[in-house]
Parts: C-alpha cells; sequence; structure tokens
C-alpha cells in the first residue's frame, strides 16, 4: 500500500521577482500599445460612429459631440490615447512622463466607466438585466476595469521612480 502524497515541491525555472518583471513591462508597454492603436483608430469614421453612443448618454462628455462633432470628438480623445500612450512608452527616458500617461489613463478608464451606468444596452434583458452584461456593449466596458488597475499601478509605481531619483538628487546634493 502506496502512502499518501502530503507535499510536493515546484520547481520553476524562473524566480517569481523575474515574473513580476515581466508582468510590469507589459503592463506598461501594452498599455501604452493600447492607447496609441485605440487612439490612431479614433481617426477613422469607422471608431468615431461606434464611440458615438458612449458620448451621446454621458453627462460628462456629451457636450463633446455639441463643440466638436461626432468626428471632431474622437479627434480629441484619439489625440488624448495617443498622448498618453506616447507618455507611458517614454518611461525609460523619464519616469515622470509615465506617471503623467497614467494619470491620463485614471482619467480615461474612470470617465469610461462611467458609461457603463449611462449607456443603454450595456445589461442583457433577455437574461433579466443586471448583473447580466451584454456581449457588445457591457463586455466592451467591462475590460476598462482592468486597464484602470494597470493605468493606476502604472501611475504609483512611475511616481514612485521620480520621488526615489529626487531623494538621490537631494542626497548627493546636501
Amino acid at each position: 500500500m502506496q502512502k499518501p502524497v502530503t507535499q510536493f515541491t515546484i520547481t520553476i525555472p524562473i524566480r517569481p521577482a523575474d515574473l513580476e518583471g515581466i508582468g510590469r513591462a507589459v503592463l506598461q508597454y501594452g498599455l501604452a500599445i493600447v492607447f496609441l492603436w485605440f487612439g490612431g483608430m479614433k481617426f477613422t469614421a469607422y471608431e468615431a460612429q461606434g464611440i458615438a453612443p458612449f458620448i451621446a448618454h454621458s453627462p460628462f462628455v456629451s457636450w463633446w459631440h455639441t463643440l466638436f462633432g461626432v468626428q471632431g470628438a474622437s479627434y480629441m480623445l484619439g489625440f488624448v490615447e495617443i498622448s498618453a500612450g506616447v507618455l507611458l512608452a517614454l518611461r525609460g527616458v523619464n519616469s515622470l512622463f509615465s506617471a503623467f500617461g497614467g494619470a491620463i489613463g485614471v482619467i480615461t478608464y474612470l470617465t469610461t466607466l462611467s458609461f457603463f451606468f449611462t449607456t443603454p444596452g450595456v445589461f442583457e434583458p433577455s437574461l433579466g438585466g443586471f448583473p447580466a452584461i451584454s456581449g457588445g456593449v457591457g463586455q466592451f466596458l467591462l475590460k476598462d476595469v482592468v486597464l484602470l488597475g494597470a493605468s493606476f499601478f502604472i501611475l504609483g509605481s512611475s511616481l514612485g521612480e521620480v520621488q526615489a531619483q529626487q531623494g538621490k538628487q537631494t542626497a548627493a546634493g546636501g
């Protein structure tokens, strides 16, 4: 009769800290790519029409359509998103750039998550509404929870690097 297994060991060829570093880089530059790609799409009529219902139903940004028109609002958002992507990608140059990119991300994703509550079609009526979300609008917006978390993480870690650098400069100068 065999003894029951009560313990086993997992050996992995990479350290957990290395995996964390890879994850940090993927968050940083993956978010930059998302902003650059989504921002570039805002310069197409296809995307402008696609985001129009989100903007139109928002109490925070519906005025964009009045002021800039549907395509103009999309252009403005595209400029902001591309700017955030570039700032995030410049972390290796200066962490302050990345902090600004992270802050833009936080504002962007808080805004888009507000669409969850203002845009028709988020909750699936054939399944009884809330908490069932639609396969289109609801699931499209839900991903922004993760992107918001990535933006907060990048903002915090970038500001931590800025503070550490300022501390080194103060120590060297004082």
